[in-house]
């Protein structure tokens, strides 16, 4: 008996790969509390809240009515640039490079490139999404530019997908050429500190243009300003400039480098390196070899814990377990330092952009109100490394502390946030020091960022007592990247109202009362959020 003919013919593989990697990114790999009403069906609903965020962001774009078209865009392109830089940088890696998906995959008629094409396509897509929502208010802003029209958004649709598509296939280039040049033994720390550098160069990227805006009405590409060539955003913002602004030959240029730079990449990352992601790809799933500690050797982590002042902070001995849970897996596990590290870079670069660009002409103003709120602003890392440490491929093994004789969750948050103070806050701290004692006016201006350390303890206190969630206790789709940004923006707008006091007390002479009301303040808090923190008692889960 004949089997009836299959109508359309058999789906191909390629769209059933991009159907399948986006499925995985909508849903994620776990199945836990999964409800088939409730599961995201597309982009949009996925990412819902922070496509509406990037929607609210992008309305600073109305500062730029009636300004030149190339100042628009490079704005628009350098702002674009930096999110979808810091999307792909903490994405990349999971998509790209995922342990499970070789069992399933690698034996099957598959090639490398069918598999490299289907994941590009899905980070594309919602890279699009991301950069649309951002521009959406760019786009009619444009139509009323001094020099723009009805033409620039459709010039600036088209240069906002071509600069998606050159996000997407440097950063694959740039791992292709990782593999290439360090070999598979060395993937993982390479991947890590990869993701890290993406990171910073993207938001070093999308922020250098704007604040160049800042000081002039109009900059394009000629002989007097040739470094507007070697910024990225710029190349996109030529576009529209040729298209539907000026239509000056310096435009014409850089539009021409934008495309000639996407298609390059995009060759090397899809065809001409693309045997060098099969060999990532299949050495994800060998066994490095593992190096024997000599023995009587005592790790350097142990030997920390066992001295002072380590000792007396990690009293209790199941805060003293999870300060060496989380430690080690900051240090050694790939999933979570390709989580921290790329989400955490640009938070710790963002200081440093608020003092550099303004070096030992900043005058007061940089002296005071700058250093105070860089210092503010570094509370947040620990709030948000704290937040990132809460997923892991290996979340299910957390149950175990539920079958443990605790009654809550309180000492283990205490140890994971002791562990991110020690290990992601401190080595910040200690680098913004050194780069405010060389930079600014005077040495004694260092006193300014004390209202920031003061917040330093207080910052993930609030993020475990409102949360009391233990670390590495949830899977990583579960988390909401939309919600974090919105905390974190509040965090940011309390961080703006300690530091607007902080200037004017030092303005006023009352800086030394203004620091002991703070200290007082921030120790009520914090002892009535710890307190908070330990009354929670464990939740039941599906």
């Amino acid at each position: 008996m004949n089997a009836p003919p299959v109508i359309g013919g058999p789906p191909s593989t390629d769209r059933a790969l991009q159907r399948l990697f986006l499925m995985l990114f909508l849903r994620g790999h776990s199945s836990r509390g999964l409800q088939k009403q409730t599961t995201p069906k597309s982009i949009p609903a996925k990412l819902g809240l922070i496509i509406s965020v990037y929607v609210l962001i992008g309305l600073v774009a109305l500062a730029f009515l009636r300004k030149p078209v190339f100042a628009l865009s490079a704005y628009l392109h350098a702002m674009t640039f930096m999110f979808l830089g810091m999307f792909i940088a903490a994405s990349a890696g999971e998509i790209l490079f995922n342990k499970e998906e070789g069992d399933i995959l690698l034996h099957r008629p598959v090639t490398a490139r069918q598999l490299l094409w289907a994941k590009i396509r899905v980070l594309t897509q919602v890279s699009l999404w991301l950069a649309a929502a951002f521009n959406l208010c760019g786009f009619f802003v444009g139509i009323g530019a001094r020099d723009g029209g009805w033409l620039f958004p459709f010039a600036h649709a088209i240069s906002t997908a071509t600069e998606s598509l050159f996000c997407v296939s440097a950063v694959v280039v740039v791992y292709q050429l990782c593999l290439r040049w360090a070999g598979r033994e060395r993937l993982e720390a390479i991947m890590t500190t990869t993701q890290v550098i993406i990171a910073i160069a993207s938001v070093l990227a999308g922020q250098a243009l704007p604040r160049l805006m800042m000081y002039a009405d109009k900059i394009n590409f000629n002989w007097n300003s040739w470094w507007v060539a070697i910024m990225p955003p710029a190349w996109f913002a030529g576009f529209d400039d040729a298209v539907a602004g000026s239509g000056a030959m310096g435009s014409w240029l850089l539009a021409a480098v934008a495309l000639l730079a996407t298609a390059g990449t995009a060759w090397l990352a899809f065809s001409r390196l693309a045997a060098d992601y099969a060999v990532g790809l299949q050495g994800m799933n060998e066994a490095a070899p593992t190096r024997k500690r000599a023995a009587g050797r005592r790790r350097l982590l142990d030997i920390m814990i066992d001295a002072p002042p380590l000792r007396w902070w990690l009293r209790d001995p199941v805060a003293r377990a999870s300060f060496l849970l989380t430690a080690a897996y900051l240090w050694r596990d790939r999933d979570v330092k390709l989580r921290v590290y790329p989400g955490l870079a640009p938070m710790m670069v963002m200081p440093v952009i608020i003092l550099l660009p303004h070096g030992r002409s900043g005058g007061d103003l940089f002296s005071t109100f700058g250093i105070s709120f860089a210092s503010v602003y570094l509370g947040m890392t620990a709030m948000l490394g704290l937040g990132l440490l809460r997923y892991s491929q290996q979340w299910q093994a957390a149950d175990i502390f539920r079958c443990a004789a605790l009654a809550g969750p309180a000492q283990l948050c205490h140890g994971a946030r002791r562990a991110v103070l020690v290990f992601l806050a401190a080595p910040v701290v200690l680098v913004f020091a050194v780069i405010v004692f060389f930079i600014a006016p005077n040495p004694s201006f260092l006193l300014m960022a004390l209202p920031g350390l003061i917040t330093l303890p207080v910052f993930p206190m609030v993020a475990e007592a409102f949360d009391p969630v233990v670390p590495l206790s949830q899977p990583p789709e579960s988390a909401n990247a939309a919600n974090r940004f919105v905390f974190m923006m509040m965090a940011l707008l309390a961080s703006g109202v300690v530091t607007g006091l902080a200037y004017w007390s030092s303005k006023t002479g009352w800086f030394g009362w203004f620091l002991l009301g703070e200290t007082i303040v921030c120790s009520v808090i914090y002892f009535l959020l710890r307190q908070h923190l330990d009354d929670a008692r464990w939740t039941f889960v599906d």
